[in-house]
């Protein structure tokens, strides 16, 4: 299972990139591989200021249809158009071009309560 190092994660299976106040967020290996075939991705929450906890998406597989979660509280500046068309990528490359959105974080000091690497590896059993 591929869990990058560099980012950060969360127990709802979403991953992290901090790049300063900037943050990218996108759904685990882990994660997608439990939903199957993703053949839907629903975000309209551009422009929005939302509070860690809040949801700011859903993702609907064959399976199921899961909400996304903020992990931080922040402003979603943008989402991943490409995810309109082509779903699927987050499943083909979901640290990649399967990224959900990009926002600016309000409060920096919420970073201390996501999970590194290897904390998410425990939780997943790997």
């Amino acid at each position: 299972m591929n869990i990058p190092e560099t980012l950060k994660y969360t127990k709802d299976h979403e991953w992290i990139k901090v790049e300063g106040t900037t943050v990218t967020i996108g759904i685990t290996e882990f994660a997608q591989k439990e939903l199957g075939d993703i053949v839907y991705v629903e975000i309209e929450t551009e422009g929005e200021e939302l509070a860690s906890g809040d949801v700011f998406g859903t993702v609907e597989a064959v399976k199921t249809v899961s909400d996304l979660f903020m992990p931080l509280s922040g402003t979603v500046d943008e989402i991943n158009e490409k995810l309109e068309g082509e779903p699927e990528t987050v499943n083909s490359d979901p640290y990649g071009d399967g990224w959900m959105i990009k926002m600016t974080l309000s409060d920096a000091s919420q970073l201390e309560g996501l999970l590194s690497a290897a904390d998410y590896k425990d939780i997943i059993g790997e």
